[in-house]
């Protein structure tokens, strides 16, 4: 009789990230590099001498910047660590190291260390703030407005026809939030789960993206030569 040979246990696979831009961003992003894009090629084409040079210089300096301020920018999480690219960095976060996530004027994450990192894919908007807080004041005040309604009409509703209340997003979810709030507030309950987890220790780790800043520099420095040679 043979004993049965114990397979090893399969790992578990990698947590998938969950990623987080701004679409507003890559929006601008896109319709800003197609202006530059078309000014640029245009007097490349059309352009004669030093013209030309400077708008190839000016396209070197300019697409990476605004590539690296608009489309570059993502937030991705799993369970075991935040990375976070931003325009010139990128910056990986085990959820051990992480210390609080804040939002003000703007979204950032605090290492234990105290070095702040901010967001930039997850910006915040005052005015999207202030029209969720209208919004839930309102859907609040119309609660209450049925909740009295419902007691002057013998507590079921309108008239006693078994008629509540209608339910709102305050009654379900409550306080309405601004997109970006409610992501942060998902990155907060993340991290509240697994900043204990061992599989979420680890170091800080800040790579700077030289292929983002490399482009943008050689442009800078040629078009500051044709300028003083001109």
């Amino acid at each position: 009789m043979t004993t049965p040979e114990h397979q090893p246990p399969t790992p578990d696979p990698a947590s998938k990230d969950r990623v987080f831009r701004s679409p507003m961003g890559i929006v601008g992003g896109v319709a800003l590099l197609a202006l530059v894009l078309w000014l640029g090629i245009d007097a490349l084409v059309r352009g004669e001498g030093r013209t030309q040079w400077l708008a190839l210089a000016a396209l070197i300096l300019i697409v990476p910047l605004v590539s690296a301020f608009t489309l570059r920018p993502a937030v991705y999480a799993n369970e075991e660590r935040l990375r976070i690219r931003n325009p010139f960095r990128v910056i990986v976060l085990p959820w051990g190291q992480v210390a609080s996530l804040r939002s003000g004027y703007s979204n950032e994450v605090v290492a234990k260390s105290g070095t702040k990192f901010q967001l930039w894919a997850i910006p915040v908007s005052l005015r999207a703030r202030k029209k969720a807080a209208r919004r839930s004041a309102r859907a609040a005040g119309e609660r209450s407005a049925g909740e009295r309604g419902g007691r002057v009409g013998g507590g079921t509703g309108l008239g006693g026809l078994g008629f509540g209340a209608p339910r709102t997003d305050v009654d379900v979810d409550g306080p309405m939030r601004a997109e970006t709030d409610k992501v942060m507030d998902d990155l907060r309950e993340l991290l509240e789960h697994r900043e204990a987890a061992e599989s979420a220790q680890g170091e800080v780790t800040v790579r700077w993206a030289y292929e983002v800043a490399g482009p943008a520099v050689a442009g800078a420095v040629l078009l500051v030569i044709l300028l003083v040679m001109s």
